[in-house]
């Protein structure tokens, strides 16, 4: 069973959260199973590090940031989860990896990375549930 909340609380959770993340954050994307909380140490391959230029900014419970530069992958392996970080390293959310139509939290071309090879992103962006 679902709960639902109202779009305003979803707004303000988002606000809550981009105030969280602040500016100057990090999108690490790891190999393996996605850890069961942010709070739990990582593991898995580092592949590639994205820069948030900015912060993320919150309508209506949708996150998004400025779309960032793409980056060098830093080593070769499949793309299982992500970890979004503060400027200062605290995690503050997990979320999967899949490709396209996968239905990961993150969806990329191909989540077999190679190293040396580009990433590009787009534009981040994280949904609050309001149902």
């Amino acid at each position: 069973m679902a709960i639902t909340i109202t779009a305003a609380a979803a707004d303000s959770m988002g606000d809550a959260l981009a105030t969280a993340i602040g500016s100057a954050a990090t999108i690490q994307i790891r190999s393996g199973s996605k850890p069961a909380t942010p709070e739990t140490i990582v593991s898995g391959t580092l592949l590639a590090t994205v820069a948030i230029s900015g912060s993320f900014t919150s309508t209506g419970g949708v996150l998004t940031s400025a779309d960032p530069a793409a980056v060098t992958i830093a080593a070769t392996g499949t793309a299982g989860y992500f970890r979004l970080l503060t400027s200062g390293a605290t995690a503050i959310l997990d979320g999967t990896v899949t490709a396209t139509s996968g239905g990961g939290d993150m969806e990329l071309a191909t989540v077999a990375l190679s190293s040396g090879a580009s990433l590009d992103l787009g534009v981040p962006s994280i949904t609050v549930p309001v149902a």
